[in-house]
């Protein structure tokens, strides 16, 4: 494919007045598609995830990964010039996307109420950790403080009481920014066949709570919840982390009978434990699981991860090595199919994970990690603002 083929949201213009992880997942994923995303920032600092740290050349690392492809705008929202700049965006737009502090968007006058009267094509996302309405409307909401709220927390890590565990990964801000990203594209759909915009209310709860139905209906009607097993299952065992020699760790997991009885005959080489009483069903190999544990520990002791995972293929055992982070930017799949691409940033080329799901009809937009206040002169060029008028409205710090 070249860089003329169609993308399916080529022309689509998205104007989004985000920060942290949610929305600039979203419209960054609206970018890989083709769409034209203005992120529109605070003068002089931007979006503060900017600010996390500095692991990527200098640039923080949620940054990069969420930011690619779009325009910076740096706009002050609060200056009453701002607002006739931002109006004549929007005229111009199909999407707002925003996850400012809950009720900040509609003082603003960008509710999606007051937005339909003057722009009905404008479809309009609203991100937020609780939503409107309710006790928790004006809550503070992180990541992990929606862990927490949402179940998570409360199924993640250990046995113990102190050992619950947090993902290693904003969960629930992806969750969130992926029903907001697939929310705008049923929106767009809709739009072709009523004419008119739409408003998209996503919550980082209600997201999370989606991705929490296994826990939740295992604990139906007060029902116990699934006990917290670290990296194991809670539930099918053997399903999880043993080490082998070395010091490496291979993950394994067996779904039912006949890979059990594969197991013993060709990786622990004891075709008897598949007829122990003990081990003889999935519910009393979970309920002796530490008794089976130290057998496959020891059976795994003089053996290394590659001598392991030979063994458990050959017996058509589902495995995996448990890669570091080195590892996966290693991994030798992700390389044989070609999913690496670079592109631009302030601080030189980086690597970049082409988007999950392959279209062969065309190619994913790959553009640069944009410096802050980066594409601002040319927006404002393009609005029909003059060189002297920008110069005007740096000076006063509207951009």
């Amino acid at each position: 494919m070249t860089q003329l083929t169609p993308r399916p949201l080529d022309g689509i213009t998205v104007i989004s007045l985000e920060h942290a992880i949610a929305a600039p997942f979203c419209t960054r994923q609206l970018a890989d598609l083709g769409a034209r995303v203005v992120k529109v920032e605070r003068p002089g600092t931007g979006d503060f995830a900017r600010g996390y740290d500095q692991r990527v050349d200098g640039l923080a690392s949620h940054f990069v990964w969420t930011n690619r492809s779009k325009e910076s705008l740096t706009l002050d929202l609060k200056q009453d010039a701002a607002g006739g700049i931002l109006e004549a965006l929007l005229a111009k737009a199909d999407v707002l996307v925003q996850n400012l502090a809950p009720g900040a968007a509609a003082r603003m006058g960008l509710s999606f109420e007051a937005l339909q009267a003057r722009f009905p094509r404008l479809i309009v996302c609203d991100i937020s950790g609780y939503g409107e309405g309710g006790p928790y409307e004006k809550k503070k909401a992180y990541d992990l403080l929606i862990q927490s709220e949402g179940g998570f927390l409360s199924v993640t890590g250990g046995p113990g009481e102190d050992e619950m565990a947090k993902a290693g990964c904003s969960i629930a801000d992806i969750a969130a920014g992926m029903y907001a990203y697939t929310g705008i594209l049923s929106a767009l759909m809709l739009r072709e066949k009523t004419g008119v915009g739409s408003r998209i209310d996503v919550t980082m709860l209600e997201s999370l709570v989606e991705w929490m139905g296994y826990p939740m209906y295992y604990a139906y009607n007060g029902a116990p919840p699934p006990a917290r097993a670290g990296a194991s299952h809670a539930t099918i065992y053997p399903y999880g982390p043993f080490p082998t020699g070395g010091g490496g760790t291979v993950m394994l997991g067996l779904q039912n009978e006949r890979e059990w009885a594969l197991f013993c005959e060709k990786v622990l080489l004891d075709p008897s434990l598949a007829t122990d009483e003990r081990f003889s069903a999935n519910f009393k190999r979970s309920e002796n699981r530490e008794a089976l544990r130290q057998i496959i520990v020891d059976g795994f002791a003089a053996l290394s991860v590659e001598e392991v995972v030979e063994r458990l293929e050959n017996a058509q055992i589902a495995n995996a090595r448990v890669n570091d982070m080195q590892g996966v930017w290693d991994h030798p799949q992700l390389k044989a199919r070609d999913r690496w691409r670079e592109v631009d940033s302030p601080s030189g080329k980086l690597p970049s994970l082409l988007p999950p799901g392959h279209n062969t009809a065309f190619t994913p937009r790959m553009d640069g990690v944009p410096g802050l206040g980066q594409h601002t002169g040319g927006i404002l060029s393009e609005l029909g603002f003059s060189a002297q008028e920008q110069a005007r409205l740096g000076a006063a710090g509207v951009v």
